[in-house]
């Protein structure tokens, strides 16, 4: 990875994450401090608390990516170290797709005139769980990476005793 791409990418997540701490921020006020903007009635508190919850599984992947472009730019990604961070990146995808579903179950019975809504949300639900698929996809390539780093390290071990 170029310092150009990691500089844009750390760029990007630290907008991100300043940006949705503000929006928790504001959205926690408005819980605790009770000038809700409105009626401050229960599905919209519910609705706020479920929003900081799924910006929080959101703050964790992007802290995990921070991480983990670090361990690209010294040089040890491929060690075991980086799978606890794809680990929580996984985590904090399903979390996020239950999260979501829990917000589709809070929308459904609103939408009784309109179920092509709840379907749709529901398919979003299952659009997260397969990029959390993904992801686990990804963590096998990992696994067979760092397989294959020990393996050749454990060859030149091998060959620098021959010579």
């Amino acid at each position: 990875m170029g310092k150009l791409t990691v500089r844009a990418l750390r760029a990007v997540l630290v907008v991100v994450l300043t940006g949705t701490v503000f929006v928790q921020a504001l959205m926690l006020w408005a819980l605790i401090s009770g000038n809700d903007p409105e009626d401050g009635s229960l599905p919209l508190t519910l609705l706020r608390v479920i929003t900081i919850l799924g910006i929080g599984t959101a703050q964790v992947a992007m802290v995990c990516v921070w991480r983990l472009v670090t361990m690209v730019r010294r040089g040890t990604v491929f060690s075991h170290a980086a799978f606890r961070y794809v680990d929580a990146i996984i985590g904090s995808i399903v979390a996020a797709a239950l999260v979501w579903f829990a917000v589709t179950a809070l929308n459904a019975p609103g939408q009784r005139d309109d179920p092509g809504v709840t379907l749709i949300m529901g398919g979003v639900c299952l659009a997260i769980l397969g990029v959390a698929l993904i992801v686990l996809v990804l963590r096998t390539l990992l696994a067979q990476a760092v397989a294959r780093d020990v393996e050749a390290a454990e060859m030149q071990a091998e060959l620098d005793e021959v010579i």
